[in-house]
């Protein structure tokens, strides 16, 4: 995954998690960055019109930036529950959001129905992966 995508999806991730703005040192935590290191991509993200970053405060993805965590997200559950119930990884998520950003969107739903009975790569999405006792 590139580091663009890796923040992106981060930021995604944790703004359902917690109502934004995302503080960057949230960010950095959830990420295992720096903080300046997290700073800085937040300024470029906020350049290319991804984020609305203001320090002190926080980020929060512009509607575009959205659009493209979205997707993002799609690769990174299907990923995750490849990885978990197909592979047995115990890295699945890490593993998963390295990788969300370099799938393509046909190869993530063509996962996807693999995994699935009905094959509908909506249900992977949607539910997540398996917990670990499954």
């Amino acid at each position: 995954m590139t580091t663009e995508s890796e923040y992106l999806l981060g930021l995604y991730i944790v703004e359902h998690r917690s109502a934004p703005p995302v503080s960057s040192g949230r960010l950095a935590a959830v990420l295992d960055r720096s903080p300046a290191a997290t700073t800085e991509m937040l300024q470029r993200l906020e350049t290319r019109g991804l984020v609305d970053y203001e320090p002190y405060e926080g980020a929060t993805l512009t509607p575009s930036g959205r659009d493209r965590a979205d997707g993002l997200h799609r690769s990174y559950v299907t990923l995750s529950w490849f990885f978990r119930a197909v592979l047995d990884l115990d890295a699945a998520e890490r593993e998963a959001m390295r990788m969300a950003g370099i799938v393509s969107p046909s190869v993530t739903d063509r996962l996807a129905e693999t995994l699935l009975t009905n094959g509908d790569p909506r249900e992977v999405i949607e539910s997540g992966p398996p917990d670990r006792g499954e």
